[in-house]
């Protein structure tokens, strides 16, 4: 039922088969938000889903005072080195008020996937972080504009080396197979041809600039329309094509639904005729996606492996962390995800492909460094014995099920609730260093249960 078009993308209404509950509102801010922390679980509980989704649309209280103070840490970044670069974005990621922005600019990173290792501007790259931030929820229209015309793109995909009579045609293939319309629909002479409407674009003072003496004027015939086209004209003709709105409905499809279950065109058909009459608004199309019948769906839950980004944010942001960004993006570059360095063109491939035995190993360490208070890179910024004392929890009963709602949401089978119980019983008698406490002790139980807990395999699921 949740696959028929009719229904999918109806507005999801809570009933006695679908309950709102803890399980909605984690599965909502693991894919809007990079994770949940206890207080806003139980408040979105409270809230009701037209509420809490109304909150991650439009950011939350501090917005305001928060995008002051980002504008005063960007302007006085050092960027000597492309660690701050990283860190900063981190550094948004774990603080901004309003993290659906935040997680949808790391989408579109990897959409337009640009990295410094070609670029080698990191004020480039700076400035095309910002330009996908002001677009995330905007016009896909604008923001596919402004892209063609970015720094960083321009260098990534060869466009200012391009130049009448010597067409470069990445950038022309590229922003149909991959950032408006897909394999398949376009031809090599499109290539050709739109090669030719970008000749001329070069960066002068570290921005746009058209070069008429080497812009290519004349007649061109692209997507079977004819005229003499510049690049402008070719992004325009781009998403005036039907099958653009498929194809980025498609790719928000598997990011917010599920990167498993291939979309019918019948399925997406709803979404991509809205993206159109609306003249490519995201917002738009994200609130219908966030409060769909298909979105809260069995067919939806917890389908997609976490990026690092998830795992380790969603680590830090469950326990009310203060971490510091730079060890934090260190840490993410080691599981396989350093921030403006995708892999190539096409991004990082993600899905299964984040997770083998050598990645979960570096999840499961990076679990302990961040759980145990003994790491010299995070200390006690994260520590599950605060957060669980905060939230007044004593007993071993009330510990155990408090990380198991706050990091999986009740997903866990009982028998593996019986065994960490066990263990906090058992690891009682355990020998302990001489100068430990027992509050030392009841602590270090404390963080090795949080730790068992994010070993799970459902923790590894968005």
């Amino acid at each position: 039922m949740s696959l028929d078009p009719a229904r999918a993308w109806q507005p999801y209404r809570p009933d006695d088969n679908s309950p709102w509950d803890v399980k909605k509102v984690g599965h909502l801010y693991r894919r809007a938000a990079f994770g949940a922390n206890y207080r806003q679980l139980d408040e979105g509980v409270a809230d009701g889903p037209e509420k809490t989704i109304a909150g991650l649309l439009d950011g939350g209280p501090g917005l305001e005072a928060f995008n002051r103070q980002m504008a005063e840490m960007t302007s006085s970044l050092n960027l000597a080195s492309d660690e701050e670069l990283r860190a900063w974005w981190i550094f948004r990621i774990l603080q901004s008020p309003f993290p659906l922005q935040e997680r949808l600019t790391l989408f579109w990173h990897n959409h337009f996937a640009t990295s410094n290792a070609k670029v080698r501007n990191l004020p480039y790259m700076l400035a095309q972080n910002e330009l996908m931030r002001r677009n995330a929820l905007g016009s896909f229209r604008t923001m596919l504009s402004e892209m063609s015309k970015d720094p960083a793109m321009m260098i990534w995909l060869d466009t200012s080396l391009s130049k009448k009579g010597a067409a470069n045609e990445n950038y022309a293939r590229e922003l149909m197979e991959l950032f408006s319309l897909g394999i398949g629909n376009y031809t090599e002479q499109d290539v050709r041809e739109g090669a030719r409407a970008f000749t001329g674009w070069e960066i002068r003072d570290g921005k746009f600039r058209l070069n008429l003496v080497e812009h290519d004027a004349g007649e061109k015939t692209f997507l079977d329309k004819r005229g003499n086209w510049g690049g402008e004209d070719i992004v325009r003709i781009c998403l005036e094509q039907e099958a653009a709105s498929y194809f980025i409905t498609g790719k928000l499809f598997r990011f917010f639904i599920s990167d498993t279950l291939p979309p019918s065109r019948d399925l997406l058909e709803p979404l991509a005729t809205q993206l159109r009459k609306s003249g490519y608004d995201l917002r738009g199309a994200v609130e219908t996606m966030l409060r769909s019948n298909l979105f809260f769906s069995p067919d939806a839950y917890r389908t997609q492996v976490k990026s690092p980004v998830d795992f380790a944010v969603g680590i830090v942001r469950g326990l009310e962390g203060k971490v510091g960004a730079e060890p934090l993006s260190d840490a993410l570059e080691g599981l396989g995800q350093r921030l403006f360095a995708p892999p190539s063109v096409k991004g990082w491939n993600g899905g299964t492909q984040w997770i083998n035995s050598n990645t979960l190993l570096l999840r499961n360490n990076f679990a302990l460094a961040i759980t145990s208070t003994q790491d010299n890179r995070f200390g006690r910024r994260t520590d599950p014995v605060a957060v669980a004392r905060k939230y007044g929890k004593k007993t071993d009963e009330e510990i155990v099920d408090f990380f198991i709602k706050l990091f999986l949401q009740d997903d866990l089978a009982p028998d593996a609730r019986s065994t960490l119980l066990e263990y906090l019983s058992t690891a009682r008698k355990m020998p302990y260093p001489d100068y430990w406490s027992a509050q030392d002790q009841d602590d270090h139980r404390i963080r090795a249960v949080c730790h068992m807990l994010l070993t799970q395999s459902d923790f590894q699921l968005n």
